[in-house]
C-alpha cells in the first residue's frame, strides 16, 4: 500500500537555529511561516519582477536561510580554509555533479541527430510507413522517439516543417498533426532522461536513472496515449490552417541550403580543394564509403536512428537490473560500467559522431562546431537546477523540511499525492517545468527520508512531480507561445488545444504513477 507520511518524532519547542523571523515566531510556526513567505517571494520574483529563475532561486534560498536562523558561516562558509562546506556549495555541487554531465552529453547527442537530418528522416519514413490516414499517429511517434535525445523546443523547430507539409497535403487542421507531435515531445521531456527535470529529480532523490527510465516509460506511454486521443478529438473539431509564412520560410531555407551546397561543390571541383563532404581533387574523403558525397545525400537510415537513441537506454536499464538479478561478479561489473549514464551516453554520442557524421562526410571541425554550439543554451538550465539544489539544502539544513514533514503528516495525504499537488501549484504559478520540479523535489526529498522507500517507489514519486510540472501550460509558459506562434494558432485556440492537451498528459501520468505506487 502507498505509505502515508511517517510519523515524525515530537517537534522540539525551539528550532535548530534561532534568529531572523524565528525571533518573532517560535518553533514550527516560525519555520512554516518562513517556508510560505519564501515560496511566495520566489513566485513574485519570477512572475511579477521577471527575475531570472536562477537569480530568484538563489536569492530566496539566502533569504529563507537567514530568516530561519542560519548563520552566514553555515550559508557561505568561511574565508579561511576549513573542513566545513557551506550549504550553497554542497547544494549546488551535490546536484550538478550528477546532472551536468548527463545533460551535456544528451544535448550534444540531440544536436548531431538534428543537424544530420536524423529527425527529418525519422518523420518522413514513419509518414510513408503509416500512410496519409494514419499521419497523425506517425507524427506522434516521431515526437515520442525523437523527443528522447532533444529538448522540447528544439524538437518543435526541427519537426515543424514536416507538420506543415502533412497538413498542407491533406487540407485538414494543422492541430490534427501538431498536437500528437507535441504530446510525444512533452512526454519525453517531462518523464525521461536525459532531460533536465527527471535527471535533476533523480539526483536529488538519489534514484538510479534506470528506474527513472523504466517508470518513465510505464507511466508515460499510457499518458501519451490519452493525450493522443484528445489530440485526435480536438483536431477534428477545431480547424486551424497551415501558417503560410512559416511554410514559405521553410521552403526558402531548404532551397538556400541546397543552392549553397551545390555552389561549394562546384567551387571545390574547379579548384581541387576539399568540399563540405571532405572530397575534392587530390583529397581523400573522410567518410569510409567509396563515394561519401552520394552517401551524404541519402536519407539517414531509420535503423541507425533507433540504434543511436536506443543504445544508452538499453545499457542503463541493463545495469539497473543486473544489480538485482545478478550476484557480484566481473560480468556484473562490466554491465554496470557500460550501463553507467556517463559511459552509456558517451558511447551513444561517439556512435552518432561516426554513423551520422564522419561516415556521411562530415569534417571533424564540423562535429566540434555542432557539439560546442549545442551547449550554449545549457548554461541557464544547469544554473537553475543547481539553484534548486541550494534551495533544497537550505530547507533541510534550517529545519524547515522537518517542520513541513510534521505538518503534512497531520494532513494525512500520501507523499505521491502531495508531491503532485505542490508541483502543480508551482507550475501553474510560474510557468517553468524545470523550476517546478527542482523546487518541489527540494521540499519533498526530506519528507521521504527515513521511510525506507524502494528505488522503484521513489521513481514513481519523481514521475508524479514531473507530471505536475506540465499541468495546464498557459500564458506564463514560454512553451505556450512557441506552440501558438510556430503553428499559427490563436491564443484562444491554443488554450483549447495545447493547454488542455498538457493537462490530460499531466493527469493521466499522475493517475498511472499513483496507481502503480499502491502495488510497488
Amino acid at each position: 500500500m502507498t505509505p502515508l507520511l511517517a510519523a515524525a518524532p515530537p517537534a522540539a519547542e525551539t528550532p535548530p537555529h534561532t534568529g531572523g523571523l524565528l525571533l518573532l515566531l517560535d518553533g514550527t510556526a516560525g519555520l512554516l511561516t518562513v517556508a510560505a513567505l519564501g515560496i511566495i517571494l520566489l513566485l513574485v520574483l519570477i512572475i511579477k519582477v521577471r527575475l531570472q529563475p536562477f537569480v530568484a532561486l538563489l536569492a530566496v534560498s539566502i533569504a529563507v536561510g537567514l530568516s530561519a536562523g542560519l548563520s552566514v558561516t553555515e550559508l557561505f562558509g568561511t574565508v579561511q580554509r576549513s573542513a566545513s562546506v557551506s550549504m550553497i556549495e554542497s547544494g549546488m555541487g551535490g546536484i550538478l555533479g550528477h546532472v551536468a554531465i548527463i545533460i551535456g552529453l544528451g544535448t550534444m547527442l540531440g544536436a548531431i541527430l538534428e543537424v544530420s537530418g536524423g529527425a527529418e528522416a525519422l518523420s518522413t519514413r514513419l509518414l510513408n510507413l503509416f500512410g496519409e490516414k494514419r499521419a497523425p499517429l506517425a507524427m506522434g511517434l516521431t515526437g515520442l522517439i525523437f523527443g528522447i535525445p532533444v529538448f522540447f523546443d528544439v524538437g518543435i523547430f526541427v519537426l515543424a516543417p514536416i507538420v506543415y507539409a502533412a497538413a498542407k497535403r491533406s487540407g485538414k487542421s494543422i492541430l490534427l498533426y501538431c498536437m500528437p507531435l507535441l504530446a510525444g515531445l512533452s512526454m519525453t521531456h517531462a518523464f525521461l532522461p536525459p532531460h533536465p527535470g527527471p535527471v535533476a529529480a533523480a539526483g536529488l532523490f538519489k534514484v538510479d536513472l534506470g528506474w527513472v527510465i523504466l517508470m518513465g516509460v510505464v507511466v508515460g506511454i499510457p499518458a501519451v496515449l490519452a493525450a493522443w486521443a484528445y489530440a485526435a478529438w480536438i483536431g477534428k473539431r477545431l480547424f486551424v490552417p497551415v501558417p503560410q509564412d512559416m511554410l514559405e520560410a521553410a521552403d526558402e531555407a531548404k532551397a538556400a541550403v541546397a543552392e549553397e551546397r551545390a555552389a561549394r561543390r562546384a567551387a571545390a571541383r574547379s579548384t581541387g580543394a576539399p568540399d563540405d563532404t571532405g572530397t575534392g581533387k587530390g583529397s581523400a574523403p573522410l567518410a569510409t564509403t567509396p563515394n561519401s558525397e552520394d552517401y551524404a545525400e541519402q536519407p539517414v537510415p531509420l535503423p541507425t536512428v533507433f540504434l543511436i537513441i536506443g543504445t544508452p537506454l538499453l545499457l542503463i536499464l541493463a545495469a539497473t537490473f543486473s544489480s538485482i538479478a545478478l550476484d557480484p561478479s566481473t560480468f556484473r561489473s562490466v554491465i554496470e560500467f557500460f550501463g553507467h549514464p556517463f559511459v552509456a551516453l558517451t558511447i551513444a554520442l561517439l556512435m552518432a559522431y561516426y554513423l551520422l557524421g564522419i561516415r556521411r562526410g562530415w569534417s571533424r571541425k564540423s562535429l566540434e562546431t555542432v557539439s560546442t554550439s549545442s551547449l550554449k543554451p545549457v548554461g541557464n538550465i544547469l544554473l537553475v537546477v543547481g539553484a534548486g539544489g541550494v534551495f533544497g539544502a537550505v530547507l533541510k539544513g534550517s529545519g524547515i523540511a522537518d517542520a513541513l514533514a510534521d505538518t503534512f503528516n497531520d494532513v494525512g495525504l500520501p507523499i505521491i499525492v502531495l508531491a503532485y499537488l505542490i508541483s502543480v501549484v508551482l507550475r501553474v504559478a510560474q510557468g517553468s517545468a524545470t523550476v517546478a520540479i527542482v523546487t518541489t523535489a527540494g521540499i519533498v526529498v526530506p519528507l521521504v527520508e527515513g521511510q525506507d522507500l524502494s528505488q522503484a517507489h521513489l521513481a514513481l514519486i519523481i514521475m508524479a512531480i514531473s507530471a505536475g510540472s506540465i499541468f495546464a501550460s498557459h500564458v506564463n509558459d514560454g512553451g505556450f507561445w512557441i506552440v501558438a506562434k510556430y503553428f499559427g494558432i490563436s491564443e484562444r485556440d491554443t488554450l483549447k488545444s495545447w493547454t488542455v492537451l498538457e493537462t490530460v498528459l499531466s493527469v493521466a501520468g499522475f493517475a498511472m504513477a499513483a496507481t502503480l505506487s499502491v502495488f510497488i
